[in-house]
């Protein structure tokens, strides 16, 4: 296949940049042939249209086996993107042409009617167990051998008011409805009920409105082929206008987009791939992942695995439940849940027997006692007092080996020795899942069990190896007053982890399924680091399909950016101390803090490597007499928190915002206009190395790759440093200055990072000595004025 002119029909704007028309035809073919283009682009690159214009494309193409666009991105502003650019697509498309059917992918709490309003006793802490339950009894209520029928329960919904369901037009006249996304429901806002059950009105009426035996998609009331993209907002209000559920909505849409658009989750995910998006990631569809930067260290959090002290816990009860029944049986003094006939019965017809289910339950039991003593010894180690500190205790991680040693974990050594043969490890999924059928039997509740979950993790935990995976125990903060005050679970809540130290595998196997696509960022270099990290070197070694690299660099003027790369002393806690030490170091990037600060009119954003950092760069700017612009300081908040934050730092005034370079202002936040005119990074944001999941990974890069230091560490570090500058320049009427603060980017030495950059960045960070900053700055401003 040969790409042509035609993709121009597609194109969104009349005139496409020339790195756009190369971007677009190098993806067309690539993909033609069963191949990825990986994109670094820099702002104004129009990577969005570039990847979306190359996908529909393919997708239009009668002559192409593509199907569908799936948009993966971790970013929201970005997800936001591809919605502005389909439908400018949709807008400027031949008038022959039906519109770009597409869709946004969002979580059930952002589209049930009940949890957006707060109604019906659900919220963002339930909605997830509360819809499934709800959904299940809504099914069991009209199922086979159900009491009733879908459309009665709508029926009964539509009417229902408190006090009023059965007063005639007056009562329905002066009822209250559930209302969102600007429209009013059929229901009401509080959850009705069918012979004492709750049920979801939403979910009925769509379970009456599927065909037998057709296509979900027959259950959609609204003409969505002729709509272009449905996002969330739109999407929820069509649903509720009609009195069907939102979610179900989506699931019926999903298959017949031809954009969709969502995260990792969707594509990379084991859980949300098996039960939801599964049957988009074949070779009919063209991927898009965009900030593609993240993709390895989002998917490692995604295919690595952890089982709670709390699901133990439930999982033993579970456990406990189904073995009672039998062991007592005949015990009129024994009240248990799951009948003895029921419980034999089911495991004569699966391959679990009573001796596996205790041995599994005893297992369970034991360690969760090892887990507590093992957590207990190590608080008595590093925080004594713990139990009369319990509010003062830091999130912590306890290592089951050394971590640059690939070696049996303690817990297993544990089990084997406590007489828990392998075969408990193996069954233990088998088990769960057994226990988990006969429960929801008995208890005539379909709902998740915490055993199917448990012996998932330990079948992982026994197979998986040691050299790739590393093993602790996560101790995360709560607070839960329910359990003793002098328990370390009243503050903690600890689990059995497994750290998927090398996700290239995972990565590489799922986009292989893909037909082909676009990988693209603003910050991808070193492009070698990255195809390898990712697996895609193993694609194209392998597998013989084509891996294709592009790089644009920024091109907007010139004249309107100054690039400063201060040969500063190393900013590392060795040359500078900690906060509050008075140091040279310290009192020279404390220098260029304040001289960026008061010479750039207008906002000035300052990266630190840590939220520590962070604190005591803001400190020195507020007690500085010569700084005159308010400091604010962002610390690990929420994202309502965050939100205010930059509402405040883009009103009034100019100002100075002081946050972590690990955080999330230095990263997917469009700082377009006048919104910021400086970016400053101080050091090289490495993650605490002192870590034993850090020493982890890097150990297990130094295996997969020959550098671990480099792999885990250094280039990632480069990313985030290089994320926050693209800050400044957004546009080609923005001006701006961009400043690094340390030797390692302004040098060639053995610990430089500037072989990082791309050659046209390198050759903008000209070095420059502290004491020339100043004159830099004053310099290009007065140009400017």
């Amino acid at each position: 296949m040969t790409s042509s002119d035609s993709w121009r029909d597609v194109f969104g704007h009349p005139d496409p940049y020339d790195e756009q028309v190369d971007g677009i035809e190098t993806a067309i073919d690539t993909a033609g042939e069963g191949g990825f283009t990986v994109v670094e682009g820099a702002c104004g690159t129009g990577k969005t249209m570039l990847a979306l214009t190359a996908g529909i494309h393919l997708v239009r193409d009668p002559d192409s086996d593509y199907e569908r666009v799936v948009v993966l991105t971790s970013v929201k502003q970005q997800l936001r993107q591809f919605e502005t650019d389909l439908r400018t697509i949709n807008s400027n498309l031949p008038d022959d042409w039906d519109p770009v059917t597409g869709l946004t992918l969002v979580g059930k709490a952002d589209v049930c009617p009940y949890n957006r309003e707060n109604a019906g006793g659900i919220d963002d802490g339930n909605v997830y167990e509360r819809c499934e339950s709800l959904r299940e009894d809504t099914r069991a209520i009209t199922g086979e051998g159900g009491s009733t029928t879908a459309e009665n329960l709508v029926s009964r919904a539509r009417s229902q008011q408190t006090g009023l369901a059965d007063s005639g037009a007056q009562g329905r006249a002066a009822a209250s409805y559930l209302e969102t996304a600007g429209e009013p429901t059929p229901y009401p806002p509080e959850m009705p009920e069918y012979d004492g059950v709750e049920y979801c009105p939403f979910y009925a009426q769509f379970l009456e409105d599927v065909p037998e035996d057709g296509d979900p998609v027959e259950a959609v009331p609204f003409d969505f082929d002729g709509m272009g993209h449905i996002d969330t907002e739109e999407l929820v209000s069509l649903s509720v206008q009609h009195g069907t559920c939102p979610h179900s909505m989506m699931g019926a849409i999903l298959g017949h987009a031809e954009v969709v658009v969502g995260n990792y989750y969707h594509a990379f995910d084991p859980v949300t791939t098996g039960g939801f998006t599964g049957a988009l990631l074949d070779d009919s569809t063209f991927v898009v992942c965009d900030e593609a930067h993240m993709l390895e260290p989002r998917v490692r959090d995604l295919v690595s695995d952890a089982v709670g002290d709390k699901t133990l816990r439930d999982a033993e009860s579970e456990l406990t439940r189904v073995i009672q029944p039998v062991k007592f049986d005949g015990d009129k003094e024994t009240h248990t849940t799951a009948d003895a006939d029921l419980v034999r019965g089911e495991l004569e017809d699966s391959d679990v027997s009573l001796s596996d289910i205790e041995a599994t339950r005893d297992f369970v039991r034991d360690l969760r006692e090892e887990l507590d003593r093992r957590v207990t010894a190590h608080l008595e180690r590093e925080h004594r007092g713990w139990k009369s500190n319990l509010h003062d205790l830091p999130d912590d991680e306890i290592p089951l080996r050394d971590p640059t040693e690939p070696q049996p974990d303690e817990i297993s050594e544990w089990a084997e020795s406590a007489g828990h043969h392998d075969g408990v490890w193996v069954k233990a999924e088998a088990v769960g899942a057994v226990v988990a059928r006969i429960l929801n039997e008995a208890e005539d509740e379909e709902k998740e069990r915490a055993a199917p979950a448990a012996g998932r993790v330990l079948g992982e935990w026994y197979r998986n190896d040691h050299e790739r995976y590393f093993r602790e125990i996560e101790l995360e903060r709560t607070w839960n007053e329910k359990e003793p005050d002098t328990s370390w679970r009243r503050a903690y809540n600890a689990s059995l982890a497994m750290q998927n130290c090398v996700p290239s595998d995972a990565i590489g196997e799922q986009l292989a399924e893909f037909g082909g696509g676009v990988l693209m960022s603003a910050t991808l270099e070193p492009i070698d680091v990255f195809e390898e990290v990712t697996g895609l070197n193993h694609m194209a070694s392998e597998e013989g399909r084509p891996v294709v690299e592009r790089t644009y660099g920024l091109n907007f003027p010139e004249e309107n950016r100054e690039s400063f790369a201060v040969d500063a002393p190393k900013f590392t806690y060795d040359n500078r101390g900690a906060p509050g030490e008075e140091t040279q170091a310290r009192r020279m990037y404390a220098d260029a803090l304040r001289e960026v600060a008061t010479e750039t009119p207008g906002n000035v954003l300052v990266g630190m490597p840590n939220y520590a950092e962070a604190e005591w760069a803001a400190e020195t700017l507020r007690e500085n007499p010569r700084v005159e612009k308010a400091v604010l300081l962002d610390a690990s908040t929420d994202d309502d928190v965050t939100e205010d934050l930059k509402a405040e730092f883009f009103g009034g005034d100019g100002k100075v915002l002081v946050t972590s370079l690990r955080g999330t202002l230095t990263e997917g936040v469009d700082y377009e206009g006048d919104k910021l005119h400086a970016a400053v990074v101080c050091g090289v944001p490495i993650i605490n190395t002192a870590s034993p999941r850090t020493k982890a990974v890097r150990t297990a890069y130094d295996r997969a790759f020959g550098d671990g230091f480099e792999y885990a560490l250094t280039v990632p570090a480069v990313r985030k440093a290089r994320q926050a500058l693209g800050r400044v320049i957004r546009g080609p009427e923005e001006v701006g200055v961009r400043v690094l603060v340390d030797s390692r980017y302004a040098r060639d030495s053995w610990d430089s990072v500037r072989k990082y950059f791309p050659e046209t960045e390198r050759e903008e960070f000209q070095p420059v000595s502290p004491d020339m900053l100043s004159l830099g700055l004053e310099r290009f401003w007065r140009g400017r004025e």
